[in-house]
């Protein structure tokens, strides 16, 4: 509570402006109210690859990458969970290669209720969720290993990614599968967009989990944030407005007006 006790006026604002819009649309979308997110192309990317693998009957591939238990991890469930209900649907084969041991066990279960929202929880393979290793490019030439063997059809590269991710792109490549992408380390992006038919960057990584998985927390905090980020991008304009009439009029003393505050704080 020090940091509170201690915080400015114009940062106890900026928690609120931040923290209410979140809360409010979380609650929102607990409650039944539907929240609209707008589809974007990698979505339907989602559908397709899958569908590719079952008229191919090869396997598909989801690779999390060096992603840890974390927010991204969470945003990365949401939509493994929704293509492992539609590989258990279409009776294709999912692998999941795993580089960190907590996320394998998360991992696992979130496939397994998966099976079982489609009701095929019989057909469920705990062998389809691969430790690799905890060291980068061991776990790299052990998905690249997988991806030539099993002759992967789609390969799903969500999560977080380091100077690893050409060489899994590349694996996928050389066997012609279909591959989406999702990233949020903006550095390996553009490798992504060169090697995979699909390229999700950064928050729309969990744009597609919160639109695929219609969580209402993950819905919630989507929505709330956004409003949270207009409501920054209106403070910064008059922020700015604020500062550019200080440097016009210098003879003016806005410390006498009641938007001082605001004004203090951009400055």
């Amino acid at each position: 509570m020090g940091g509170v006790e201690h915080a400015s006026l114009g940062m106890i604002l900026l928690l609120l402006a931040l923290l209410v819009p979140v809360l409010y649309f979380i609650r929102r979308a607990q409650s039944g109210t539907e929240i609209y997110v707008r589809r974007i192309a990698g979505i339907d990317a989602v559908d397709e690859a899958v569908g590719r693998s079952a008229e191919l009957g090869r396997p598909v591939a989801f690779n999390t990458g060096l992603t840890s238990v974390s927010p991204t991890l969470y945003a990365c469930l949401g939509v493994l969970s929704y293509v492992s209900e539609k590989v258990a649907r279409y009776r294709s084969r999912l692998i999941v290669p795993q580089y960190n041991p907590e996320a394998m066990a998360i991992v696992e279960d979130v496939v397994r209720d998966a099976y079982r929202s489609a009701g095929r929880l019989s057909a469920f393979d705990p062998q389809c969720i691969v430790f690799l290793s905890e060291s980068q490019f061991a776990f790299a030439s052990g998905y690249m290993g997988i991806v030539h063997r099993e002759r992967i059809a789609t390969a799903f590269l969500f999560g977080y990614f380091a100077a690893e991710s050409l060489i899994l792109a590349e694996a996928g490549q050389q066997v012609g599968a279909m591959q989406v992408a999702a990233s949020v380390s903006p550095e390996q992006v553009p490798f992504f967009i060169c090697t995979c038919d699909y390229t999700l960057i950064g928050e729309e990584l969990y744009a597609a989990s919160a639109y695929l998985s219609r969580e209402p927390i993950q819905l919630g905090s989507l929505c709330g944030q956004d409003v949270a980020k207009l409501v920054f991008f209106g403070l910064i304009v008059i922020g700015v407005l604020l500062a550019t009439l200080q440097q016009l009029y210098p003879m003016l003393d806005l410390k006498n007006v009641d938007f001082w505050i605001s004004y203090k704080f951009w400055s």
